[in-house]
């Protein structure tokens, strides 16, 4: 009876010993005269814009570039005391562009100095961002531009990972559908990589360059909209595949 105990202790431990180290048999089983299956995944998140990035332009012409410069200083001020006071941070005010031109007649005669300047601002408050935008035409005056506007997530970390195990899911959903309809199973992932490309793609409206202000004929706060916000991921799974033991048909 020792005996018998003593050797079915032996085979159990052995057989332990083969399968504790679960990285030697994938490394197995993953090895390249191996069959494999491999997968890909596509992944998607949907996300709500939390914030709105306004760019207005400033143009202003003058005789002087001394004097076109104080003018648009002067409306640039203006626009920025506006944001201000519709609780725009300072943080989210920037001087994205400023550019001074000679405008000159067909005969090389300068007659005049252009001034350009950019604001972009980020807007967290949509309830009273319509109104605050419409506001800014009267800061700027007629030389006001609205040049885009567009919505975003400010923060896509949480967008981006949600897409990417919405594309390891579908991944591993094809990869099981597959096996099994090829008589297969799954053995383990020998590889799972990511080719998810980030692109940004915000929502954008706004007048053409030289285009009429939609500001400067706004009779009321611009109705806006902040729908929504998409990320894709994509993925790439390598399964090992075991075969089905053989059944054996006795008589």
């Amino acid at each position: 009876m020792l005996v018998v105990l003593l050797v079915a202790g032996m085979a159990a431990a052995a057989c332990s010993s083969s399968s504790a180290d679960p990285v030697a048999a994938a490394k197995a089983t993953c090895g390249g005269s191996s069959p494999k299956l491999t997968v890909q995944g596509t992944g998607l998140a949907t996300g709500t814009p939390n914030i709105l990035t306004v760019e207005v332009g400033i143009d202003v012409t003058d005789a002087t570039a001394q004097a076109a410069l104080a003018d648009d200083n002067t409306r640039a001020a203006a626009v920025t005391a506006v944001l201000s006071q519709g609780g725009v941070a300072t943080k989210d005010i920037q001087t994205t562009d400023v550019s001074i031109n000679a405008d000159d007649n067909d005969k090389g005669v300068i007659t005049g100095y252009e001034v350009s300047n950019t604001l972009t601002a980020i807007l967290r408050n949509f309830a009273t961002a319509g109104s605050l935008i419409d506001s800014l035409a009267g800061a700027g005056g007629n030389a006001t531009r609205l040049q885009s506007l567009s919505f975003s997530v400010e923060d896509t970390r949480w967008l981006e990972d949600e897409a990417r195990d919405d594309a390891v899911h579908q991944a591993v959903s094809h990869a099981r559908s597959m096996a099994l309809s090829a008589g297969e199973r799954l053995g383990p992932v020998c590889s799972l990589s990511d080719q998810t490309q980030i692109d940004d793609y915000p929502q954008t409206f706004g007048a053409a360059a030289g285009a009429p202000s939609a500001l400067n004929q706004a009779s009321a706060a611009l109705p806006l909209d902040a729908g929504s916000q998409q990320e894709t991921a994509q993925v790439t799974m390598v399964y090992s595949l075991v075969s089905p033991p053989a059944v054996s048909h006795r008589r």
